[in-house]
């Protein structure tokens, strides 16, 4: 039987950790830090993001859906991200797979879901 993505990434704690380092690349990386770096003196703010990403990435990934967040137009309208905001992210994303030792296969398939989300965020 073939495992989920979200088996292939650690479950809830492998995905926790994903979005956790990916955060740390986010307030790292140049291009995007200015969107990021608010966050940290908002702790109670930053949690909850973080919260609604991993509950996101968990239910698109095959995990249970308790996602109660925003729909990604609704959460990003405002934000108006450009097309190279996003693939600095995308790539940030990318470290983090990395550094979690996520198999090919498995960062292909993560790439279809950021992939497949670009036109919800990118200009709203």
């Amino acid at each position: 039987m073939t495992k989920t993505l979200f088996e292939r990434l650690g479950g809830r704690e492998g995905i926790s950790t994903i979005v956790d380092d990916t955060v740390e690349n986010h307030m790292n990386n140049t291009a995007v830090n200015a969107r990021f770096l608010p966050l940290k003196e908002q702790p109670e703010r930053l949690a909850i993001i973080k919260n609604h990403t991993i509950d996101f990435f968990v239910a698109g990934s095959g995990g249970p859906n308790n996602y109660k967040g925003k729909d990604m137009v609704t959460a990003h309208t405002g934000m108006n991200i450009s097309p190279t905001e996003y693939m600095h992210v995308m790539d940030d994303i990318f470290m983090a797979l990395d550094k979690n030792k996520i198999d090919e296969d498995s960062k292909k398939d993560v790439l279809a879901i950021l992939w497949s989300l670009k036109g919800m965020m990118i200009r709203k």
